[in-house]
């Protein structure tokens, strides 16, 4: 297997990335590197500058690597920005979608791994979440998430690619310092700006039904996000279709 990872030098994918090299899968990396860190990478994994919305160096980079599976996890992600830019999030997050899986479809790649997203169930009624509950994304972002989904799905069915999509809440942690978040859009690097520029972290929300009325969120370490894709690109033989 040769695996290409989409927005590998971001947080997540760099994780996943490293993760899945190191288990012995042949990895490339394709990235615009508008948010991420090209030196998160090591060396013997190969990075190909571009932008999924570029259908010449899609089929270019899938030949040329002998790409048998992608890993997807290029995306715009920042919930406020996709509500004043709703446009780009579409254009980015499903019209991307749509290109990149027109290329896996030609080429004749046969798995595809859609980084989703736990935003696609808006504001559950459930305490507890699980694959069943009801989808109600509340921004653009979710939107863009839940339709990604059945986009991938479709194209599943219809061209015989095994697909599966993994919605997941918020990430934290690094497997190492050089791979931390940079970005200060997520609540933990949100503390951590502010208290080393000398400020007091922000609290958003004081109603909450908890002791002191703030929220309590669940948590996943990235390095268990970055197992757990690897995990599902390992179990999945070709032509068969894993729940999703």
């Amino acid at each position: 297997m040769t695996w290409l990872i989409t927005g590998g030098t971001g947080y997540i994918g760099a994780h996943v990335a490293r993760t899945m090299a190191a288990a012995g899968e042949r990895v490339v990396v394709l990235d615009d590197v508008s948010s991420g860190v090209p030196r998160r990478l090591p060396p013997e994994i190969a990075l190909v500058r571009g932008s999924v919305l570029d259908r010449e160096l899609l089929d270019r980079t899938l030949a040329d690597h002998g790409v048998t599976g992608v890993v997807h996890l290029a995306a715009k992600k920042q919930v406020g920005e996709s509500v004043e830019k709703p446009l780009l999030y579409y254009r980015e997050n499903v019209y991307g979608l749509t290109v990149l899986l027109e290329a896996v479809a030609a080429a004749g790649v046969r798995r595809f791994l859609f980084s989703s997203s736990a935003a696609v169930y808006g504001v559950p009624e459930a305490e507890l979440i699980s694959e069943d509950t009801p989808c109600a994304p509340i921004n653009p972002y979710g939107e863009t998430k839940l339709a990604g989904e059945w986009l991938v799905r479709a194209a599943g069915r219809a061209h015989g690619i095994s697909t599966a999509c993994l919605r997941y809440f918020n990430v934290a942690g690094a497997a190492e310092p050089g791979l931390a978040d940079t970005g200060v859009f997520n609540i933990i690097p949100m503390f951590f700006d502010r208290i080393t520029r000398g400020e007091a972290p922000r609290i958003f929300g004081d109603d909450y039904p908890t002791p002191d009325g703030t929220c309590i969120r669940d948590y996943i370490h990235v390095a268990d996000l970055a197992e757990a894709h690897l995990s599902v690109a390992r179990r999945w033989p070709p032509g068969t279709r894993p729940r999703t």
